[in-house]
């Protein structure tokens, strides 16, 4: 596995991150996975992301490998999960996306873990998602990882799980 540094991303970094999102819609298109397009998720979103500090990248060999948000806002639809935690604190994951020229590296999961490790950092135990029924890859990481389906939302390109995971602290090494 390559080393992946993560950073906070930054204004610079725009124009690098909406290439990698493009790219990105190209190759899930090229599946027949329309779950994103010029809408979702466009410049002006991802420029609050980054103004908020909650936009974060994965660098190998100086490139932008993967993005992520990480926050504690859920859209009204997540009301339709049947949340096992839901008396806990949450982070929820929005925007997971790998560059296509780092795919099938392990970038995605790697980066998951790096995710759950920072919100363990903050002293959250449960983290949430939701991911497009009609994208199997997503999905199968997901599952791989451990994270539940706990209802549905059904938004403009679809149906998406809405899913969850507890976070257990990891043994002493």
């Amino acid at each position: 596995m390559m080393n992946i540094e993560y950073r906070k991303g930054n204004t610079g970094d725009l124009k690098e991150i909406c290439a990698l999102i493009k790219g990105a819609i190209v190759n899930l298109e090229r599946h027949n996975i329309f779950q994103w397009d010029n809408l979702y998720t466009d410049e002006e979103i991802l420029r609050e992301d980054i103004i908020k500090k909650e936009l974060s990248v994965g660098i190998i060999s100086g490139r932008i490998a993967s993005i992520y948000v990480l926050n504690q806002e859920s859209d009204e639809d997540y009301i339709n999960g049947q949340w096992k935690y839901a008396e806990l604190p949450y982070c929820v994951i929005h925007r997971l996306c790998v560059n296509p020229d780092f795919q099938n590296m392990g970038v995605a999961g790697s980066t998951m873990k790096h995710i759950e490790g920072e919100v363990l950092k903050m002293g959250i135990k449960a983290i949430r998602l939701d991911a497009f029924t009609e994208n199997p890859f997503a999905l199968k990481l997901y599952h791989s990882l451990g994270y539940r389906i706990t209802g549905y939302a059904d938004w403009r390109k679809g149906r998406f799980c809405l899913m969850e995971k507890y976070l257990e602290q990891p043994e002493p090494a």
